[in-house]
């Protein structure tokens, strides 16, 4: 028995046999109705959070539907009580209802016309602020944000580092300088220019759709590992809008990113300071490629000392990323709506 009522002693110094006996049964009584009645249900909040939670995306972000049928949260992530769902039948059942931005343009789906109370809906977008329109339509709609911003509900980054212990640094063998695909050139974008005026004064070996040699899915990275550096320049530069360009082509693929973005001390809030090159270090352009052409073999192999420490991990499964807000749910604000989406992304 794991605890006792104290005894109650007699005048004469002998315990009371009926208080004894009395408080024998009532202890033993409470301790059997403990496990016959099982836990008090509570409210019927608490009640819920012992359901699995069910997590229906309206539509889903990317153009191939995978099968969420089964636990996926479980089965491929380790995320017990969570089911998520694309069925629409199921809304008044969903706790979470999730809905990528990219499908909510002008002549898409429109969403539900009632919204169960104690329902969240969350709003999803990993493009930047530059290339994200029609945000003031959705003023007083969705309680929860999830983006590529720290300060989102649920913040999905485009990668991350994560610690291993293998301490070993493996640098791929160097053909060339320096490389960069592109998909989308417009003369306007910062990089452009910014590319325009460094390859005045080096040779950068360009990939992709922009140039017309496009680089199949298996060839990306062997291809970009050929070069020293790589120019991870961003479509637009937003405060922590780091993207693939970074974590994949550059950090996984084993080369050293020269940045285009936010300013270094955001990057630094990603990945270390030693590991990547800014364009702002410098005083001009022609600085910068100096400094890459002459760049001695001791130099450069300091920028991999982060491999001793980390390796990349990138998030590029849908599933996990809505996955994850299983994981964040019970920290998250209930109730909230952002009066103005469209200032607070823009902020």
């Amino acid at each position: 028995m794991p605890w006792a009522l104290p005894l109650r002693w007699s005048p004469w110094g002998r315990p009371g046999v009926k208080a004894l006996v009395t408080a024998t049964v009532f202890v033993t009584t409470v301790w059997n109705l403990r496990f016959f009645l099982g836990p008090s249900k509570g409210s019927g909040e608490d009640s819920k959070h012992r359901e699995p939670l069910v997590i229906l995306v309206w539509e889903w972000p990317s153009k191939q539907v995978p099968n969420v049928s089964r636990d996926v949260c479980h089965e491929l992530y380790s995320i017990t009580g969570c089911q998520l769902t694309t069925e629409r039948q199921l809304l008044h059942q969903a706790d979470v209802v999730v809905f990528p931005h990219s499908r909510l343009q002008p002549g898409r789906d429109k969403l539900p016309k009632e919204r169960l109370p104690g329902q969240n809906w969350v709003w999803v977008s990993l493009e930047s602020p530059s290339n994200t329109r029609a945000l003031a339509a959705w003023n007083q709609t969705f309680n929860w944000v999830m983006t590529y911003r720290q300060d989102s509900d649920i913040f999905i980054p485009y990668g991350k580092l994560v610690p291993n212990r293998s301490a070993t640094v493996n640098i791929p063998a160097k053909t060339n300088l320096v490389s960069w695909v592109i998909s989308n050139y417009h003369r306007t974008q910062k990089r452009a220019e910014v590319y325009k005026n460094l390859s005045r004064y080096l040779h950068v070996n360009i990939y992709g759709k922009a140039n017309n040699k496009p680089l199949c899915k298996d060839c990306l990275l062997p291809t970009i590992s050929k070069s020293k550096f790589y120019l991870a320049f961003e479509n637009s530069i937003h405060r922590d809008y780091i993207t693939e360009k970074l974590w994949r082509n550059s950090l996984l693929a084993g080369t050293v990113p020269v940045v285009l973005g936010p300013p270094r001390a955001n990057y630094e809030q990603f990945v270390p300071a030693e590991s990547f090159i800014h364009v702002n270090d410098f005083d001009s352009l022609e600085e910068l490629a100096t400094f890459l052409k002459t760049m001695n073999s001791s130099r450069y192999q300091q920028f991999f000392a982060w491999q001793k420490r980390f390796s990349v991990k990138l998030y590029t499964d849908w599933r996990e990323r809505i996955c994850a807000i299983c994981m964040a749910y019970p920290h998250l604000p209930h109730g909230h709506l952002y009066p103005d989406l469209q200032s607070w992304f823009n902020s």
